[in-house]
């Protein structure tokens, strides 16, 4: 099965609360539509290489995800009228990504010295 990645740039104005709140409002649309989201990560608050509408941060979140069969057309359909999230950006990951992601992460790390 096909896995995607959402990247949100959440507006700074908000709390960690509102953000998670924005998050998981679209982590719903993504399980209501008959996907499954795999992994969620919170960067938190970044600075933006450029200014977009006035702001110079905003805070990060990407989402690694399984699509149903309406998944993709409504999370773009939100995404483009959500006052919430300054940008967006969705693409499919190539089908060995998440094997490689995951050995990357669970192998050892050795002390040298």
């Amino acid at each position: 099965m096909d896995t995607y990645e959402a990247m949100l740039i959440i507006i700074p104005e908000f709390d960690e609360e509102q953000v998670e709140s924005t998050v998981s409002r679209f982590r719903t649309i993504i399980e209501r539509t008959g996907g499954e989201v795999t992994d969620l990560r919170q960067w938190g608050k970044r600075r933006l290489a450029y200014e977009i509408d006035h702001r110079s941060d905003g805070f990060y979140a990407v989402m690694h995800f399984t699509p149903g069969e309406r998944t993709l057309a409504e999370l773009k359909r939100i995404l483009r009228v959500s006052d919430d999230v300054l940008r967006h950006m969705i693409v499919k990951l190539p089908p060995d990504y998440a094997e490689s992601s995951l050995e990357e992460e669970t192998e050892p790390v050795e002390a040298t010295g």
